[in-house]
């Protein structure tokens, strides 16, 4: 995503929201329109949060000359798309969220509803941009960035989506080294969290900002608590599993590195040189980790990679060698023994070796002490290793090299004759009668769009019977769409046949599949 998907805008992509609905991910853009030299909102669209977009529309959704959309979809379907700067408006989007009914709705900006702006007479109300709008108990809460510059977060309320609103009070001061703040809220696995930006890192400010986050706690009545600016944020919710394929970026902390797009799909970390370091919090090891694998590739004599606990000096649990593969994006995957790596622990990556740009990184794994991947039941998830341990039961099953989630290749289930083929492998001798299973697969179809889903296929004293465990999901050929669920799996007598597989609703569309994990 960027500029140049919306062929018709010249300049000023800026703050934008995206929301989910119909199964797509759409994409609300400020920019400028080339023709008129006007503000406006464009749309795109993704079947995937990552990308990629594509304009929806072939010109503008909305404009009039303002910024900073928003997108709210009330509980009876409704979805709202809020914007302005100096003012507020908005209009109410139709099912297809590309069009409108009706025409963009200016909400007055009264000092009752949005606070007093002393000494601006032109400009009353504390109201300047970048509207949060949400739903919590009935109450509608309108949460906005507050009088330039630098801003502070306020909030207003009103018992419906368009008003009246009622002023409540600062939510965060102002803080921090940039002179905008835009924020988000959400409520997450039992908690409700205050997303923000601020200039805090190194070479910050406010055009250089960071995104941030606070746990919070509303107050009995409803209303908002002060909430600061702090370098710790929230506590950490669950722990990071080491024995699935973990993407490279995935971190709490990163020195002196950075990302770019990788040959083998998804993005990377590179410019990676001697003392740079990747901090991953809250990894669970649990009995042990055996060995440690790492995708890398190196235009150099590469480097070294530290597997360290606690600090990025702190105990040294495995040092995996990259050597040189011969270009920056030619890739080769080592492996290294890993020793003292139990229990729950934060882990660094610290990268070793001589001057210049050392290695780049895609992606890593540890394999536990029982050497099964810390309960991981598939072989060859990763796809990496073509079909081994894969079948198909319908169609033909072959390695795809040029479509790919992650690494470079997938799984292509083509000529499927019934909704139930697709690719499946044998799990008998590693299932426990009674145990909760977490699937995670990555599917996209060759054609149509599918409903999918992931089964478990059981045969036990002659009966056999089906356990769904992923919800179906939409499919598409844009993009990869996970299924991803927890079952718990059992049988009566003796077991004598279990094969895990992805099959669709109903049609034969051709499959790819990747990135699978049943654990």
């Amino acid at each position: 995503m960027s500029l140049a998907t919306f062929a018709w805008a010249d300049a000023d992509a800026w703050a934008g929201h995206v929301a989910y609905r119909n199964g797509r991910f759409y994409w609300y853009v400020p920019v400028r329109q080339r023709s008129t030299g006007s503000k406006v909102i464009g749309v795109a669209v993704s079947d995937s949060p990552t990308g990629p977009f594509r304009d929806a529309l072939g010109r503008p959704l909305v404009g009039n000359g303002e910024i900073d959309p928003n997108v709210f979809i009330d509980d009876d379907g409704q979805a709202y798309l809020y914007w302005g700067n100096p003012r507020l408006w908005y209009v109410r989007l139709n099912q297809d969220m590309i069009s409108y009914s009706g025409s963009p709705t200016q909400i007055p900006l009264t000092t009752a509803g949005f606070g007093t702006r002393p000494g601006n007479t032109s400009r009353p109300t504390l109201y300047e941009e970048g509207p949060w709008v949400f739903k919590r108990n009935g109450l509608y809460y309108n949460v906005f960035a507050a009088e330039c510059c630098s801003e502070f977060i306020g909030y207003s309320t009103a018992p419906g989506p368009t008003g009246p609103w009622t002023y409540r009070g600062t939510i965060m001061p102002r803080q921090g080294g940039s002179f905008t703040n835009h924020a988000g809220v959400i409520d997450y696995k039992g908690g409700s969290y205050f997303f923000y930006h601020n200039g805090a890192l190194p070479g910050g400010g406010g055009f250089t900002r960071s995104v941030a986050v606070e746990k919070f706690t509303y107050n009995g009545d409803g209303t908002f608590p002060t909430i600061n600016m702090t370098a710790a944020g929230p506590p950490q919710v669950g722990t990071l599993d080491p024995y699935v394929r973990q993407e490279a970026e995935t971190t709490a902390w990163a020195s002196g590195v950075e990302t770019e797009p990788s040959g083998e799909g998804g993005m990377n970390v590179g410019f990676i040189e001697n003392g740079d370091h990747l901090k991953v919090k809250g990894v669970a090891f649990g009995g042990g980790a055996s060995s440690f694998t790492a995708r890398a590739a190196s235009a150099t004599s590469g480097g070294r990679i530290e597997l360290r606990l606690g600090s990025a000096t702190g105990t040294l649990v495995g040092t995996c060698t990259v050597g040189g593969t011969g270009g920056w994006q030619t890739w080769t995957s080592v492996t290294c023994p890993v020793s003292g790596a139990t229990g729950t622990h934060d882990l660094y990556l610290r990268f070793t070796g001589g001057s210049g740009y050392l290695l780049n990184l895609d992606w890593w794994r540890f394999t536990s002490g029982g050497g099964s991947g810390g309960g991981e039941l598939l072989t060859n998830g990763g796809m990496e290793d073509g079909t081994t341990g894969w079948t198909t039961s319908g169609g033909t099953l072959s390695a795809a090299t040029g479509v790919a989630h992650a690494g470079s290749r997938s799984l292509l289930n083509s000529g499927r004759t019934a909704a139930w083929n697709g690719p499946h492998q044998n799990v008998t001798a590693k299932l426990t009668n009674g145990r909760s299973y977490t699937t995670s697969v990555w599917v996209r179809s060759q054609s149509g769009s599918p409903s999918a889903k992931a089964t478990l296929t059981i045969t036990a004293d002659g009966t056999t019977s089906y356990h769904q465990l992923t919800p179906a999901r939409t499919v598409g050929t844009n993009g990869w769409t996970e299924l991803t669920g927890t079952a718990t799996v059992s049988w009566t007598g003796t077991l004598t046949n279990a094969s895990f597989y992805v099959e669709t609703a109903a049609g034969t569309d051709g499959l790819y599949v990747d990135d699978a994990s049943f654990r």
